[in-house]
């Protein structure tokens, strides 16, 4: 069942985040958070009247979905950057098109014009998610990010990552 987000759910939700920050690249977040955080999140999400969604399954919260603001810039408005994040191990079930689905859908009711979904690499998931979904890749910025610090023999070397651009015109 897909439904609005509540305040309740923020721990289900951090749980699900805080294991992207802790095991991969896709946050570019360093620390993980706390449900306080997360639900300040969703509040400033709610307060612009923007969708924020989750997926349940069984009673159990496995996936959550929101758009926010691309760019601050008021000529920007028409224009909303997606998240989307499920329980790990429902990747590739499915779940994840049918909450990136009606995230969409509830933007074109809103009146957005344009969807962007920036996508750390790699990703393979998340890349046939979005295009599955309509959306177009637009273009990547190479090493624009980095997660940690690697060490290869002895050395200290940066992880650097490249972010994928992709759009949907609604």
């Amino acid at each position: 069942m897909i439904r609005d987000v509540r305040l309740s759910d923020a721990k289900s939700i951090t749980e699900i985040y805080n294991h992207y920050i802790n095991n991969t690249i896709i946050t570019f977040e360093d620390k993980p958070i706390d449900a306080s955080e997360t639900q300040r999140r969703i509040t400033k999400v709610h307060k612009k009247g923007y969708p924020y969604i989750v997926l349940e399954e069984d009673g159990v919260l496995i996936g959550y979905a929101y758009v926010d603001n691309w760019r601050e810039r008021v000529a920007y408005d028409i224009t909303l950057e997606t998240s989307i994040y499920l329980e790990h191990s429902y990747i590739g079930r499915g779940a994840g098109t049918a909450l990136y689905r009606e995230l969409v859908n509830r933007s074109r009711e809103i009146g957005i014009h344009s969807l962007i979904g920036v996508i750390s690499l790699p990703n393979d998931e998340s890349l046939k998610l979005h295009k599955k979904t309509g959306f177009k890749r637009v273009g990547t910025f190479e090493k624009v990010g980095f997660t940690g610090t690697l060490f290869l023999f002895g050395d200290s070397v940066n992880t650097l990552i490249d972010v994928d651009f992709w759009q949907l015109i609604l």
